[in-house]
């Protein structure tokens, strides 16, 4: 009972300090999340007279629980239909700022003289914006419905799913103390792996799920469905020995097709900031204000290499990928901050203990000085963007306008499907069926020694729980392969369209043409089976009972062949129809 008191004294604390400081920031005309770190480092143990805050460790992980619920919000606002929208300048906006930030802040603490990881966790703080702090500075300016807001969108889309990845690499760093090229290879593919599994099966679930839940009209129980979701996935992610911050996101971009998003966003949102206001306590809580004062000068580098860094990565990235100077320059001054990710980063560091402790309240002091100058280099965009165009030597703006001239005639501008487009669409379509059927496989690998016990009483050799495993895995995977199989025929088909003209084979451009589509699939199948065998070493039988159960398998296939099609079918009509369905928001 004690324990509670004290629990619930320090909870008081926080809430009447920050509400205090919020409500006169909020007067100031100053970003909240500011208050809120503010208010953590006026009852945090640093500042005298005395400690207002007994239970640390509770408050702590209530902190955590803001991050999940944080990044849950972010996957709320997840959409690929923006993502698609915007197309390649988000993904070359956001590489192109966050591999040039990540060098910057690199090269900042090897010339401070610091140690390699407080370097390398320096570069990756400095490449994530600050999704919150930009989308409320836009939405205070008016701004949020231009076009170039949503560019900025699109980019911290990216930049959300890259700094997801960002995560497991510098865990991996972390723990071994270098990562070479395969392992960084092998560590993203089975991350983008997962990531659209998830996305895939969850789309199929959990919006329908919500959305028959959402029809008892209750609150409750809708509220009570969806952290259940997002509970019960951050642990599956957990378990799988992936970050809770990464599950949040996840199921948020799923419970983001939801037709009841808006209802969801709302019901949501006074746990998140209850939970958020807390996370940001936690950093004031941390915040030693004697370290700003030792490391001034080091914090007013960083400040000064973000923003100029940002807006040049950012703003030339955007440039490059086709929009005029006048979008990319406000693209560039819109995201010249640093924010929650970085925090999250600056925490994962200190919890593995690779980083000094000097770094996290330098990411903290930075990210509220950007947060500061985030509206103001805003509204200056427009007046700095026709300075330049002023300044500018004729020849060299001729060179800009000659070169978005070429961007533009290499876009196709016609009405109906390009054989490009087209092909993409096939090619995205087969990768994610290989990706299902990859999954299946690892799951059945993954759960070999805990099924074993149970099979060990049908099945006493390990050859034949083998063969019972496999064969499980393949006949889930066969919707998935007849897919592939059928994809790929369609692609081969229009590859020996184009490649084969009547004009150059003559008399034998049907024989050419049959012989490529026929020949393609069956190359392309043999090289899946070779990926399937790799994917499912740990429970492959020995190749004789391997042969049998493929042979088996082929005349199952025969009986079963339109049955699959249409499950297959019926899938991807159940994808289609939740993202072409109206959603509540506005």
């Amino acid at each position: 009972m004690h324990h509670a008191i004290g629990f619930i004294q320090d909870l008081a604390v926080i809430m009447a300090i920050a509400g205090v400081v919020t409500v006169l920031f909020h007067r100031l005309k100053q970003p909240v999340v500011l208050g809120y770190i503010v208010a953590g480092v006026i009852i945090g143990p640093y500042t005298p007279p005395f400690q207002l805050i007994h239970d640390e460790a509770t408050i702590q992980t209530l902190g955590e629980l803001g991050v999940v619920f944080l990044m849950f919000s972010l996957g709320l606002e997840f959409s690929l239909k923006k993502l698609f929208k915007v197309g390649a300048t988000a993904f070359v906006a956001a590489a192109s700022e966050i591999v040039l930030m990540i060098w910057i802040g690199y090269e900042i603490g090897q010339w401070f003289g610091w140690n390699a990881m407080d370097s390398l966790f320096l570069g990756a703080m400095l490449a994530i914006s600050s999704t919150t702090i930009i989308v409320k500075a836009l939405s205070e300016l008016g701004m949020k419905g231009e076009p170039f807001a949503q560019l900025i969108f699109g980019i911290l889309i990216v930049e959300d799913i890259l700094a997801i990845a960002m995560l497991v690499l510098l865990s991996g760093i972390a723990q071994t103390g270098s990562v070479s090229a395969g392992v960084a290879f092998v560590t993203l593919g089975k991350l983008l792996l997962f990531m659209t599994v998830s996305m895939v099966v969850g789309i199929l679930i959990v919006p329908r799920a919500l959305d028959y839940v959402a029809k008892a009209k209750s609150d409750e129980m809708l509220l009570v469905t969806v952290l259940g979701f997002c509970f019960g996935f951050c642990l599956l992610v957990v378990k799988l020995d992936y970050s809770i911050a990464l599950g949040a996101f996840l199921i948020g971009a799923i419970m983001a097709e939801s037709r009841n998003l808006q209802r969801i966003e709302h019901l949501i949102a006074p746990v998140r900031d209850m939970f958020s206001a807390i996370f940001f306590v936690t950093i004031g809580l941390m915040l030693n204000p004697a370290v700003l004062v030792d490391y001034w000068w080091p914090i007013a580098v960083i400040t000064v290499a973000v923003v100029f860094g940002k807006i040049v990565s950012c703003g030339l990235g955007t440039f490059l990928a086709g929009r005029d100077g006048r979008t990319s320059m406000r693209v560039g001054m819109s995201v010249a901050q640093i924010g929650e990710f970085s925090f999250i980063i600056a925490s994962l560091g200190l919890s593995l203990k690779v980083t000094s402790s000097f770094l996290y309240p330098i990411a903290v002091a930075v990210s509220a000085l950007t947060t500061l100058f985030t509206p103001y280099l805003i509204k200056a965009a427009d007046p700095i963007t026709r300075r330049i165009a002023r300044s500018m030597p004729v020849p060299v703006a001729n060179t800009f306008g000659l070169y978005s001239q070429w961007l533009a005639s290499l876009s196709p501008d016609t009405g109906g499907p390009t054989l490009f487009s087209m092909t993409r669409r096939i090619v995205v379509q087969i990768a994610v069926n290989l990706a299902l059927v990859a999954a299946i496989f690892l799951a059945a690998s993954y759960a070999a020694p805990f099924a074993t016990e149970y099979l060990s009483s049908w099945l006493p050799t390990n050859d034949a729980q083998r063969v019972a495993l496999w064969s499980a895995a393949l006949l889930l995977s066969m919707p998935f392969l007849v897919a592939v199989y059928r994809k790929l025929g369609s692609l081969a088909l229009m590859l020996a369209e184009v490649s084969v003209q009547p004009a150059k084979a003559g008399r034998f451009t049907r024989t050419l043409r049959s012989a490529i589509s026929g020949l393609i699939p069956i190359l392309a199948m043999f090289g899946v089976f070779l990926l399937v065998t790799v994917l499912s070493g740990g429970i492959l039988p020995p190749f004789g009972l391997m042969i049998a159960v493929l042979v088996c398998a082929a005349l199952l296939l025969t009986v079963l062949w339109r049955w699959c099609v249409k499950i297959h079918a019926t899938m991807q009509i159940a994808l289609r129809e939740t993202f072409e369905e109206p959603r509540d928001h506005p």
